[in-house]
């Protein structure tokens, strides 16, 4: 527990963002972390693994460290304001019970569903007052004992966030996926080690990439590119995880050349396989 206090910054890291011009974002995950996303206005799609989420007021959504996922901002003009918190999953093992896992309802559903819930106008207001608790006792002026109620506050918000979850079941509303785009999504996860170029891509779907692309783009505001990149690159930290050498991992998550491999893993991880992996097994 005194670990906690001691790295809290680095454990919790809340943010409450307001913005005019939003910067378009790459698809991305969190080292280690997950993410609670609570939005409040703007023109936004969430993309997560398959899916597509269009947000309303009061959305809350909840991403596993190893979900693919990326906010497309459908206007730059107008006011964007959301609220997001990127934890570390072992901070809160601690506050475990064995009747209540806090961390259920990031683990207990596949990945890519049940990412969004539409939450009620009183579920919006309660959990815009635990915000507000946190915001407060996360200040530099706090007094003390502020670090105690704000880690305090964000377990009740898990305990908050995990009920609705168990609640509401599955929710369907999500913006349609071309059925040709969700097969190459399918064909993208099962064929990571293989020559993914667009070539062979618009054999697969059968369809012209220019087209591809831009129906890719639509959808997911990105490129395919990116999209496999990172697809690669989260199977490469599993297979590092679960033990496999860098060589094997580099040809097993689709990286042929061992150099690019090496210098693509650090830029979006932070570090480089070997150390990852080491960091990994201290853990």
């Amino acid at each position: 527990m005194q670990e906690l206090y001691q790295n809290l910054h680095r454990m919790i890291n809340f943010r409450h963002a307001v913005t005019h011009d939003p910067i378009p974002l790459d698809f991305h995950q969190h080292q280690d972390q997950y993410e609670i996303y609570f939005f409040l206005t703007g023109d936004v799609h969430y993309f997560i693994e398959k899916q597509v989420y269009p947000l309303q007021y009061g959305d809350l959504l909840i991403m596993h460290s190893n979900e693919l996922h990326r906010p497309n901002f459908q206007s730059k003009k107008q006011r964007y304001e959301n609220v997001v918190i990127h934890f570390n999953p072992r901070l809160v093992e601690t506050f475990n019970s064995p009747q209540f896992n806090l961390l259920d309802c990031f683990n207990n559903r596949i990945f890519g569903e049940q990412n969004r819930m539409r939450l009620t106008p009183q579920q919006i207001d309660d959990i815009m007052k635990l915000y507000e608790r946190m915001e407060m006792h996360k200040r530099p002026q706090a007094l003390p004992g502020s670090e105690i109620l704000f880690v305090s506050a964000f377990i009740e918000l898990l305990v908050f966030i995990n009920r609705i979850f168990q609640n509401q079941g599955k929710q369907e509303e999500q913006i349609m996926i071309p059925d040709k785009l969700s097969s190459l999504f399918t064909y993208i996860d099962e064929n990571l080690d293989q020559d993914l170029s667009l070539e062979v891509l618009e054999h697969v779907v059968f369809m012209n990439r220019s087209y591809l692309c831009r129906l890719f783009k639509k959808h997911t505001g990105s490129t395919i590119h990116e999209h496999i990149l990172f697809k690669r690159i989260a199977k490469a930290k599993q297979l590092l995880r679960e033990g496999s050498t860098v060589t094997d991992t580099c040809q097993l998550a689709g990286f042929n050349d061992y150099s690019n491999f090496i210098r693509t893993f650090k830029k979006a991880v932070g570090l480089p396989p070997r150390q990852y992996q080491a960091q990994q097994r201290r853990v």
